[in-house]
């Protein structure tokens, strides 16, 4: 792997791409937590009518030096894309357009414009729909030394200036009227965020060509996001994950070139963003779908177990027809709460002790809504069932304390005492 970053024809493209996903990474994250994540896929949309224009202009005035339209491109896709950026802000703000609406109308125009754009400098200069071609989806094999440098000054401009206004950003971010109170610019801060946002957008035109720009800006903040609530992580693993896409992405481009698959850098840099994103949807310990879905299964085969100890405790028999009621039987014997007596099953000691709690439980609430808010007592019941599985000691004990240690609930049944 090493030889990645030392070979001489791989290490540009290697480089590049790294420092790259890591500016743009790290630029997706204030965006994804603003709740404003299609504003990247308009903004790289509307750059695509100035890359045309670059090329357009460059084409006409220096037909001869191809090697520097590169730069062209950047200065027409940064101008359009704060055209972009402030026409989508005066739809919304001074036309009162709803956000998804000026982003969607934004995106559409501009790249229209483009495609119109790109027509004509096909039939006008027909040598240069290669430079669009490449532009539009990348291609970052053709990468040299001076890109590690223009990516890696991007990526230390982006690291400094969200380390300088850290604190400030995460005013505007969590808090915004906090932020304006202690007078904070917000303007100026968002202005200085949409340019830098903008640069890292433009200058990846180059290695995932602009109809894939936004993907590396967002996935990985995405991918973060499940990991952490606090801002500083969320940043830190965004900028991880979005080296390793684009690490990882071109390794496996030139591992497909060198099969002759041909697969291009900038979509495999996006596909693996995309997959870390959508293993952490999956896989995150506290976010992920897969550990929600298992906490939701414990949780409501822990109720299951608690409602049959509760039904042992009040009839001395319950129905148990279904594999998770006789599973969940199986695991209460396996604890030590219920034994088999005799063909039938009947709770221990420890048992009744813990069903005894949560009959406690069930009727110190129904208590508590009919006395301190006024419910009806015929309507406390259900709500009552689902409150026992999830009232803490802390919230036993306030609610012991309000209604003075009651002995009975409202339908004049005791109220267990715990030991």
């Amino acid at each position: 792997m090493m030889h990645f970053f030392t070979d001489p024809v791989l290490r540009a493209p290697t480089w590049g791409c790294l420092l790259m996903s890591i500016a743009s990474a790290l630029m997706g994250v204030p965006l994804l937590l603003k709740k404003r994540s299609l504003l990247s896929e308009t903004l790289s949309h509307a750059t695509y009518p100035g890359v045309v224009a670059g090329v357009f202009l460059f084409a006409a005035l220096f037909p001869s030096r191809d090697e520097w339209v590169f730069l062209a491109v950047l200065g027409g896709a940064f101008v359009f894309a704060l055209l972009g950026f402030f026409t989508v802000n005066r739809l919304e703000s001074r036309y009162k357009v709803t956000g998804d609406a000026a982003l969607s109308f934004v995106l559409a125009l501009f790249f229209g414009a483009g495609i119109v754009g790109a027509s004509a400098l096909q039939a006008i200069f027909p040598g240069w729909q290669k430079q669009l071609q490449m532009l539009l989806f990348g291609q970052a094999a053709t990468m040299q030394d001076v890109h590690i440098v223009i990516y890696g000054a991007l990526a230390l401009v982006v690291a400094c200036f969200l380390c300088l206004v850290f604190r400030p950003l995460q005013a505007i971010l969590f808090d915004r009227d906090f932020a304006a109170s202690i007078r904070l610019r917000i303007g100026l801060l968002e202005r200085l965020f949409i340019v830098l946002f903008v640069l890292s957008l433009i200058i990846g035109i180059r290695s995932v060509g602009v109809v894939l720009l936004s993907g590396m800006a967002i996935a990985p903040a995405v991918a973060a996001r499940q990991f952490s609530d606090r801002l500083q992580v969320i940043l830190c693993l965004s900028a991880l994950f979005g080296a390793l896409s684009g690490f990882l992405g071109n390794v496996l481009s030139v591992w497909g070139s060198e099969e002759g698959r041909g697969l291009p850098t900038g979509p495999m840099i996006i596909l693996v963003g995309t997959t870390f994103a959508l293993l952490a949807l999956l896989f995150a310990p506290r976010r992920g779908f897969v550990f929600r879905v298992g906490r939701v299964a414990a949780f409501r085969f822990r109720c299951l177990r608690e409602n049959i100890l509760k039904a042992l405790w009040k009839k001395g028999k319950v129905p148990l027809r279904g594999l998770l009621p006789k599973m969940a039987l199986w695991k209460l014997r396996r604890h030590g709460l219920v034994v088999r007596q005799g063909g039938v099953f009947e709770l221990t000691a420890t048992g009744k002790v813990q069903a005894a709690h949560i009959v406690r439980l069930h009727r110190l609430w129904e208590l508590y809504l009919t006395q301190s808010l006024g419910f009806e007592v015929a309507k406390v019941h259900h709500t009552a069932e689902e409150m026992e599985h999830i009232l803490t000691p802390e919230i036993e004990k306030e609610l012991t304390r309000l209604l003075k240690n009651p002995k009975q609930d409202p339908h004049h049944q005791p109220i267990p005492e715990i030991p």
